[in-house]
């Protein structure tokens, strides 16, 4: 039921009329504890119109950043779920370093915990969203640049050999 819910969502904002607003809710979404990835969706917009390279750039660090937040929130609210990782040595790096943590919140994987983590230890909410959207811009930045360079003619050969593999 979730997997047809997710591949139905995902149909509708593939949608070429909703290019920024889908880049928002699919970087929105896969900033929180989901794992969905948004440099995709990100790439996908500025390859079918390379004048989108900021905007999309700057949509996508609002809407991860925004999801950023919610995981701070998660985490702010959260003590007693996360008790007993107290030990663990995030809370430790976290509580030594505090705020610029959040550079590392693009990392995939631990980015988004990172952010919840900032929330539950409360570490102070400005400066964690504002390192928070640094670092994610960064990577939208990085991974779209580097998409970009990669010659028209790999994409379709890795199309063809996805489709003969994969059916």
């Amino acid at each position: 039921m979730i997997e047809s819910a997710v591949l139905w969502l995902l149909k509708i904002l593939a949608a070429p009329s909703v290019g920024l607003t889908s880049v928002f809710l699919i970087s929105f979404v896969s900033a929180t504890l989901l794992p969905l990835g948004s440099e995709p969706a990100v790439f996908a917009v500025v390859k079918a119109n390379p004048a989108m390279f900021w905007p999309a750039i700057l949509v996508a660090t609002l809407g991860n950043t925004l999801g950023g937040i919610v995981d701070y929130w998660i985490g702010y609210r959260a003590k007693v779920a996360f008790a007993k990782e107290r030990k663990s040595r995030w809370f430790h790096w976290l509580a030594k370093y505090g705020a610029k943590t959040m550079l590392l919140s693009w990392v995939p994987g631990i980015g988004d915990p990172l952010c919840t983590l900032a929330g539950w230890l409360h570490l102070p909410f400005w400066p964690s969203v504002g390192y928070m959207a640094i670092g994610k811009f960064g990577r939208y930045i990085f991974m779209t640049a580097t998409l970009l360079y990669v010659p028209d003619g790999w994409w379709k050969w890795l199309g063809d050999m996805s489709s003969r593999m994969f059916g």
